[in-house]
């Protein structure tokens, strides 16, 4: 499993009309690889906080291997373009697998439903018969608060590891809008 499946959205909808966001999906390039890897989260969340931009690349790890990138990655840029989150559209047998996460500024705005949504209509563009499924940390309430939201149930729960050591994890499986 990739790093980037432990990237998960962390703000809660409150309080902010969704219906009037809009989300676009696009190619990730360089330029927003590195801005990526700028990005720090908070205590829990810092443990989805990238390497930084020169070590990815001189790694080739994830989104820092330009033919990954260009393969499975890709940027969220909210409505005046602006980037607001990347996904990981990791492929499996019959099945995408998401890896997501939202800029940190942007956690916590009430866009969260609308942002994973967008994300949940690129995968159905990118492969229309695979089922579409993510992973989450179990304490991680916020993101799969947003993510039942959107259309996901808890399928499977089981650990597996992350740069923190062995921990709880969800598979969530997209079931369509509630």
């Amino acid at each position: 499993m990739t790093r980037s499946s432990l990237f998960t959205m962390k703000g809660a909808c409150s309080g902010v009309d969704e219906a009037s966001v809009t989300f676009h999906v696009v190619p990730m390039q360089e330029e927003h690889a590195a801005l990526i890897c700028s990005w720090t989260y908070e205590p829990p969340y810092n443990i989805y906080t990238w390497l930084p931009w020169e070590q990815m690349k001189a790694l080739e790890v994830e989104f820092g291997d330009e033919q990954l990138r260009k393969e499975q990655y890709a940027v969220v840029l909210g409505e005046q373009d602006q980037l607001c989150g990347f996904v990981q559209f990791f492929p499996l047998e019959g099945v995408t697998r998401i890896g997501l996460g939202m800029h940190p500024e942007q956690c916590g705005q009430g866009r969260g439903t609308a942002f994973v949504s967008a994300i949940v209509k690129e995968a159905i563009r990118r492969n229309p018969n695979h089922e579409i499924d993510l992973e989450v940390l179990t304490w991680n309430t916020r993101a799969i608060r947003v993510y039942h939201k959107a259309g996901f149930v808890t399928q499977d729960t089981y650990e597996r590891q992350t740069p923190s050591g062995l921990m709880p994890f969800y598979c969530m499986v997209y079931e369509g809008p509630r």
